[in-house]
């Protein structure tokens, strides 16, 4: 562990901070940003040498953790070989890149397009749906998080997309499968199934198949809450595309590579979409990187016809070295085994007793490394513990819980009435009991607010 700096240190940081640094969803006069001295492994360190189990995986992107040895060193390799060329150029890390990254999603997606995260992945993915179909529409869920560019903003279905939705972007929001909130009153997977579908099927309808150019899904939407589909869902929307001519997007932005326990959450279900976009744990966000995964069919679009597309860093070596380092690591460690191994052994079975003893804790969700625990007022009546969207004093008992985990050396992963536990996919079993045992005590807090 790097050792911890000098108050003078921390003085310095975190002054010019809040000088210069414009900070992403903040009002910035309100904020107070920890000042991080370093990281290793699953956990992260202050100045001070306090040290924090990273329950967040940050954005829920270093899967292999922080400073990865193997990481680090190919990074720096590549550094001091070639740090960068443009994207038009062939260079024999991109390509080795793009081929383990073919080899491991479904069907014949065998084409990578690069981006430099993923939102320019889904800007780009909705952008060659468009020009294959010769269609303006797309269609996303209500609890969903695709990105703050401009389009990806605007498939967004969460309240950040407020301030930016423009109602002309040629986006069609609809409802997705969530049993424990059903807009469909359904009371089983099946019928959660089969009445989303229904659903979906009647906004296609009404909404006109030849508009339609795409459909765009999280796997497991991530951020809106780790609502893990049922059985037969992403097989039904497969069918649907086919049906009308749609490409169907599936956004592995947060899911993809080892989340959820499998290289892909799509594996789960096995469904091959047309488009699959990508970012995050493809290289554990060491340096930025995404992409989109492409179909024949629709490679076949741009064959002879230019891709109207581009990005100054696509493919960018420093970030495909991570990426190539990133996933033969995976592979050599057995690092997607073990998330599965973690979810079904040790995470899953220890937040299913804490919601038996937590009035607090509503449901229990997840696979792998990616879960949610929803927190309510009221088991019964299923009212959240905040409001949706709450801020300042209506979101006070979860600013509480969050607090209190934060003050026990746990940095969770809180949205709304939810707290995520997605920690590193390498997190080893001892640590992963260190930070249940603390999610454990910090739910108290939570119990305080509930009618129980």
């Amino acid at each position: 562990m790097t050792p911890h700096a000098t108050p003078h240190t921390l003085a310095a940081v975190k002054d010019a901070d809040r000088k210069h640094v414009f900070h992403s969803w903040s009002a910035q006069a309100l904020i107070d940003p920890l000042a991080v001295a370093g990281a290793e492994g699953s956990y992260f360190w202050d100045y001070e040498g306090k040290r924090y189990l990273d329950f967040s995986s940050q954005l829920v992107n270093t899967n292999i953790g922080h400073q990865h040895p193997k990481v680090v060193a190919a990074i720096q390799e590549q550094a001091a070989r070639l740090c960068t060329l443009a994207p038009g150029f062939a260079v024999d890390v991109r390509s080795e890149a793009a081929r383990l990254i073919a080899e491991r999603t479904p069907g014949d997606l065998d084409k990578i397009f690069f981006t430099n995260g993923g939102a320019e992945a889904v800007e780009n993915a909705v952008r060659m749906a468009r020009l294959h179909t010769g269609r303006a529409k797309v269609l996303s869920t209500y609890r969903s998080y695709h990105g703050a560019t401009a389009a990806a903003i605007n498939l967004t279905g969460d309240p950040r997309r407020w301030p930016s939705d423009t109602a002309a972007a040629g986006v069609v929001h609809f409802w997705g499968p969530y049993l424990y909130r059903s807009a469909f009153h359904a009371s089983t997977e099946a019928e959660e199934c089969e009445r989303a579908l229904a659903h979906l099927a009647d906004t296609i309808a009404f909404e006109g198949p030849q508009s339609i150019a795409a459909i765009i899904l999280e796997s497991v939407p991530g951020t809106a809450g780790i609502m893990v589909p049922p059985a037969g869902y992403l097989a039904g929307v497969r069918e649907l595309c086919d049906r009308h001519g749609i490409v169907f997007i599936l956004d592995e932005v947060m899911a993809g590579f080892g989340r959820t326990g499998a290289w892909f959450a799509a594996d789960h279900w096995d469904v091959t979409p047309d488009l699959i976009t990508f970012a995050k744990g493809v290289n554990s966000g060491y340096v930025p990187l995404g992409g989109v995964a492409i179909s024949a069919a629709v490679a076949e679009t741009f064959a002879t016809r230019p891709y109207p597309g581009g990005l100054t860093y696509s493919g960018h070596p420093l970030a495909c070295a991570a990426a190539v380092a990133t996933i033969n690591t995976m592979e050599e460690e057995g690092v997607v085994e073990h998330a599965a191994h973690l979810g079904e052994n040790v995470i899953g079975p220890a937040l299913a007793e804490l919601a038996e003893r937590h009035p607090s804790v509503g449901e229990v969700r997840g696979l792998g490394a990616f879960w949610a625990l929803e927190l309510v007022r009221d088991k019964e009546t299923r009212e959240p513990l905040v409001p949706y969207n709450a801020a300042g004093a209506d979101n006070a008992p979860m600013a509480e819980f969050a607090a209190a985990c934060k003050a026990s050396g746990l940095w969770p992963f809180v949205n709304m009435n939810r707290t995520h536990v997605v920690p590193a996919c390498t997190i080893s079993e001892a640590e992963a009991k260190e930070g249940l045992a603390l999610l454990d005590e910090a739910l108290t807090v939570a119990d305080r607010h509930t009618t129980a």
